[in-house]
């Protein structure tokens, strides 16, 4: 399960939007979007991949976010 909270705050501190994140994915906004939100889409190992690669989050980092037990 995605820490979406871990997500979203690592987002911030890249000075970026979910708008910015989503333009330097490649991918419509409103997507990513659904995908934070969870309402039915579930992020991929290549979208994983791809957000590790924009916030360069560390293998520790990128762990604790796609990789969590956390149940909010």
């Amino acid at each position: 399960m995605v820490n979406i909270n871990k997500l979203k705050g690592k987002i911030v501190e890249n000075g970026l939007t979910v708008e910015a994140l989503a333009e330097k994915l490649g991918v419509d906004r409103s997507t990513l979007y659904r995908k934070l939100n969870a309402e039915g889409e579930t992020f991929t190992i290549k979208d994983a991949n791809m957000i590790c690669k924009a916030l360069e989050l560390t293998i520790q980092e990128a762990t604790a976010i796609f990789f969590s037990q956390y149940v909010a």
